[in-house]
């Protein structure tokens, strides 16, 4: 699996697309048998999916975000939440400088809670940001691929995200996914005492039942659904 885009400057000239998609992922502890750049990965070939479906200039991922709530685990790497927002400022920047002055921001990490305040101040002056997957349209993939798992229960290394992995890197999935689930329960103070405080292996959701055909209806599910942010950007195929 290739997570960099391969696109030529002359690909661009012949594409002239007028929206850009820019994956933002994290690098952060995904159990025992997801790897570190998990969310980077997922946000990549859900890129990658509207890529090759829709006239979009696809960018290279932001690979580092705000993990803070899995400090705990080795390995995790957090950026704050003002650089993000900075980087992400600086791409659009120089997206409207060569002509591109709409941004899709492809987000895998549902800790980047700042990406939502870059969204609603964008706007301000007209659609110009979408930020994608929101929650209906996760929720949407997960009813069309029949997982068993809703939002709140598989909320880290669970079904979806294994799922998606089997299907469009199945290299990246080790051995353990099988017999890793964990009910977190209610997490009330996961700001304050972070992923930790709800689970010891950190897990939080269903990993057993995720099959690389759930994988893809997934991803199915999300390349159609794109389409209404298009529109809410009042951009037309």
């Amino acid at each position: 699996m290739n997570l960099l885009p391969t696109a030529t400057s002359t690909d661009v000239q012949d594409q002239q697309p007028r929206i850009a998609a820019l994956p933002v992922g994290s690098f952060e502890q995904h159990g025992r048998y997801l790897p570190l750049i998990t969310d980077t990965a997922i946000a990549c070939i859900i890129g990658q999916e509207i890529a090759d479906a829709y006239p979009v200039h696809l960018l290279p991922p932001i690979t580092m975000s705000c993990s803070h709530e899995h400090a705990a685990f080795p390995g995790t790497v957090s950026i704050s939440a003002k650089t993000l927002y900075a980087v992400i400022d600086d791409i659009r920047d120089s997206l409207a400088r060569s002509g591109i002055t709409k941004l899709v921001i492809v987000n895998g990490h549902g800790g980047n809670y700042v990406l939502s305040n870059i969204v609603q101040e964008a706007n301000v002056g007209g659609p110009a940001v979408s930020l994608f997957p929101l929650g209906p349209d996760w929720d949407r993939a997960r009813d069309h691929a029949g997982l068993v798992s809703d939002r709140h229960a598989d909320m880290h290394a669970g079904e979806i995200e294994t799922s998606i992995l089997l299907h469009a890197a199945p290299e990246l999935v080790r051995d353990g996914f099988i017999d890793a689930d964990h009910d977190g329960g209610p997490r009330p103070f996961l700001l304050v005492q972070g992923v930790g405080a709800y689970t010891s292996s950190g897990v939080i959701g269903y990993p057993s039942h995720a099959t690389a055909e759930k994988g893809k209806a997934v991803l199915e599910s999300l390349r159609s659904g794109f389409v209404a942010h298009l529109d809410a950007l009042s951009e037309t195929l």
